[in-house]
């Protein structure tokens, strides 16, 4: 099962508090390094595909294209 966007960053958010506090041994920051860097290229790639929805509309043709604001 995938990930939410919401949990994936609040795992993250864990990871940066523990690599933060200096109290994690080398071998076991690597990894919460390495797990922190997955979630954060995930949770951007999360982003980008919201915006790419949000940034179109269905036309009366039930098609997507992409919305401009024109002013």
């Amino acid at each position: 099962m995938e990930k939410s966007f919401e949990d994936a960053l609040k795992e993250l958010e864990g990871l940066v508090k523990e690599l933060e506090s200096g109290n994690v041994e080398l071998d076991s920051a690597i990894d919460k390094y390495t797990e922190a860097m997955k979630l954060a290229k995930y949770c951007s790639e999360k982003l980008n595909t919201a915006t790419d929805k949000v940034n179109k509309i269905l036309t009366e043709s039930k098609e997507l294209e992409n919305f401009e604001v024109s002013e």
